[in-house]
């Protein structure tokens, strides 16, 4: 398989030699979509399936500890005022350069994050997005898996039972916008972005009668974007 841009894992060959694996946008995909289940049979058969790579349970470990760190930089940007998420180039997007210098005067991590692209932003978002929001988000999944014994047989180890969920899917939280009367692209968007990153958000919109909704929201837009 032809290696497009992508990320790079060392893995272990049968002869002991260092192999570089390298993580394509494809691989991202094809292990989100089995992460949340977190089991790493269904991880690896995935990307084999799909991608035509063979990865490893340390390959997985890897990266997840990358999802893990592209959220808790990420978000933590998002929630300040200035800063909001292009989904059409998967990355960051700022009022200003001033924005986002100011912001990097004291957050040195996320230098790097003023134009790197990061796709499957939702699928992240929905995995880590819980965690983080009890505090426990510098402990990934994977380095849960990491402490847990090794099952005997062919069946590999659960990856993460990582901690119970309440994330509203993405696609729910998209059609409950599509829903209220006559708000803009623009600003179904920017809720979007918003409400996927904050489900207090999400549930505080769904309590509101359809008719205030749309208010609501513009005044949220408006206050973030000042």
């Amino acid at each position: 398989m032809p290696y497009k841009r992508g990320r790079r894992d060392i893995m272990s060959s049968p002869k002991g030699k260092r192999v570089y694996l390298t993580w394509t946008d494809e691989m991202d995909s094809a292990l989100l979509a089995v992460l949340k289940p977190h089991v790493y049979n269904a991880a690896i058969k995935n990307v084999r399936d799909k991608c035509n790579v063979e990865i490893t349970k340390d390959n997985i470990t890897s990266r997840c500890k990358a999802f893990d760190k592209h959220y808790e930089i990420i978000s933590k940007i998002l929630s300040q005022s200035g800063f909001d998420w292009d989904w059409d180039n998967n990355k960051l997007s700022m009022d200003s350069d001033d924005v986002y210098n100011r912001y990097v005067e004291g957050n040195k991590a996320a230098i790097c994050y003023k134009t790197k692209v990061v796709k499957n932003w939702d699928a992240i978002c929905t995995i880590y997005s819980t965690d983080h929001a009890n505090g426990q988000g510098a402990r990934t999944g994977a380095e849960d898996a990491q402490d847990s014994p090794e099952q005997d047989g062919d069946a590999s180890p659960d990856l993460p039972p990582k901690r119970q969920r309440t994330v509203t899917p993405p696609a729910e939280i998209l059609a409950a916008l599509q829903m209220i009367p006559d708000l803009d692209r623009c600003n179904m968007l920017k809720s979007y972005g918003k409400l996927i990153l904050n489900e207090r958000l999400f549930q505080a919109l769904m309590e509101l009668p359809m008719d205030m909704r749309k208010e609501w929201l513009l005044m949220l837009n408006e206050k973030n974007s000042n």
